[in-house]
């Protein structure tokens, strides 16, 4: 074998072992299968939504930073090397950005022949006190910060409550394929009972079309129970930032009946969406504070200290070769500037304006959020006891239909019923079966409902660790 052959198979190699060790490591990362908790977990730590909300309060905490630093003095430094001819004009030329200025007396005569020029300075800039207008503009940025931190606890919230939601929706899933399957094998064994009969003469052919046509019926109804499985499946892998791979739960406690959620419940005020929507209320009032703090002169303590040089002379003449380059003249200066827009009162009152509104509108957008955090919050009570009143009778409507659809079939067998009571029957026990798993699941569904209304997933979270599946 060559070199470059051996080189090739150890680089294979060297790939496929990489590749291997990846693969394990991802494996070793994402668990075998999820509990609730652990699902949420998982979401809180992979879905890019919330990846994304913590960058924005990283860059709002910057922003705060940023605000700070125009508090520090200013200090900017030139340097200049030119080559220009030195004929200068009396008269008077406003500023602007096009004709450049130049400086000493005018010739004279005038002359197309350059000269060299330079110039080197340091320019010390500060503002020792601006009437609270940097710091109106640094509470601005606080609730800034405030509020993408607000928001990203609210999309955390919203990650956590929508996993919750897809993992109880797949573990529903789950009873009802469980439900179908089992109405499934029951009519199966049912069907051979029922040709049995019709092949001895004893039931009508009719009865054999009928059971098989239930029979049927059942095993379509388990393969939309299996659809929808794959489904909630799917959507649960989105959540968790896994989209593609197969994902496994284990239900714990959630079969069982959930107790009573805590009676202490936080004040609405502390809900992440109430505490965003302040936040952008005290946004504003920095806004309109440091609009109120604008119209006031601003004062500018300056010292300088430059050099020039030209290759110019005062009688016309030149110095030739690289005079000019240096610098031949120092000067240093201080000075404290006064400056005072005062014209700008009018604009500045129409933006003072115009941020009060705003700061009108968001006050009035909080205590909206405050309505309608209320009324999620009571609709999700309603639907707990609800749910709650639900899952304390779906025990007797199981039980019963179990008893019927028993009685049903041995009054079939003894020749009392027809095949219709029995297909009602079984059809019952197969939905009050699906009813009773479900019924467990809503109520631990609407706690969590209940936990995200009131902007905190942890008491669910506490409730759902300390029971024993």
């Amino acid at each position: 074998m060559t070199l470059s052959r051996k080189v090739l198979v150890i680089g294979l190699f060297a790939a496929v072992a990489f590749g291997r060790a990846l693969s394990a490591q991802a494996q070793a990362v994402k668990p075998e299968s999820f509990t609730l908790d652990g699902a949420i977990n998982y979401a809180l730590a992979n879905y890019p939504a919330v990846r994304a909300a913590l960058e924005r309060q990283a860059a709002a905490r910057a922003g705060v930073d940023l605000a700070r630093t125009t508090y520090l003095p200013r200090a900017d430094s030139l340097w200049q090397s030119n080559r220009a001819t030195r004929n200068n004009i009396f008269g008077l030329l406003l500023p602007q950005s096009i004709i450049s200025p130049i400086s000493g007396p005018v010739l004279a005569s005038t002359s197309g022949q350059s000269v060299w020029g330079s110039a080197g300075g340091l320019l010390f800039s500060w503002e020792p006190f601006d009437f609270g207008y940097r710091r109106a503009k640094v509470d601005a940025a606080r609730a800034n910060e405030v509020r993408y931190r607000y928001e990203a606890e609210l999309t955390r919230l919203d990650v956590a409550a929508a996993t919750a939601n897809a993992f109880l929706t797949l573990l529903a899933a789950q009873q009802t394929v469980r439900a179908a399957q089992a109405d499934v094998q029951r009519r199966e064994v049912f069907v051979k009972t029922v040709h049995v009969l019709v092949d001895n003469l004893l039931r009508p052919g009719a009865d054999a079309s009928r059971a098989d046509a239930e029979l049927a019926r059942s095993r379509i109804a388990w393969i939309r129970s299996q659809q929808q499985e794959q489904v909630s499946r799917a959507a649960l892998a989105d959540l968790l930032g896994i989209a593609g791979s197969e994902v496994k739960i284990e239900s714990g406690p959630l079969l069982s009946l959930a107790p009573e959620l805590s009676a202490t419940a936080p004040s609405l005020t502390s809900h992440p969406e109430a505490g965003a929507q302040q936040a952008r209320v005290q946004e504003e009032k920095a806004l309109v504070e440091s609009l109120g703090r604008a119209y006031v002169p601003r004062f500018d303590f300056q010292s300088t200290a430059y050099g020039r040089g030209t290759g110019a002379n005062t009688d016309g003449t030149v110095a030739g070769g690289l005079n000019g380059l240096g610098l031949e003249r120092a000067n240093w200066g201080a000075a404290m500037t006064v400056t005072f827009s005062l014209l700008d009162f009018f604009s500045l009152r129409a933006q003072k304006q115009i941020e009060a509104s705003k700061e009108r509108a968001e006050s009035a957008r909080y205590d909206q959020t405050i309505q309608d955090l209320t009324g999620r919050l009571e609709e999700a009570k309603a639907s707990l006891e609800g749910a709650r009143r639900v899952a304390q009778e779906t025990p007797i409507e199981f039980q019963a239909a179990r008893e019927t659809e028993t009685q049903a079939r041995a009054r079939y067998q003894a020749g009392l019923a027809n095949i219709v009571e029995v297909s009602d029957a079984q059809s019952l026990l197969a939905q009050s079966e699906a009813d009773d798993a479900l019924a467990r699941l809503a109520v631990w569904q609407n706690l969590a409902s209940v936990a995200a209304a009131q902007g905190d997933l942890k008491p669910f979270i506490d409730l759902l660790r300390n029971q024993v599946p």
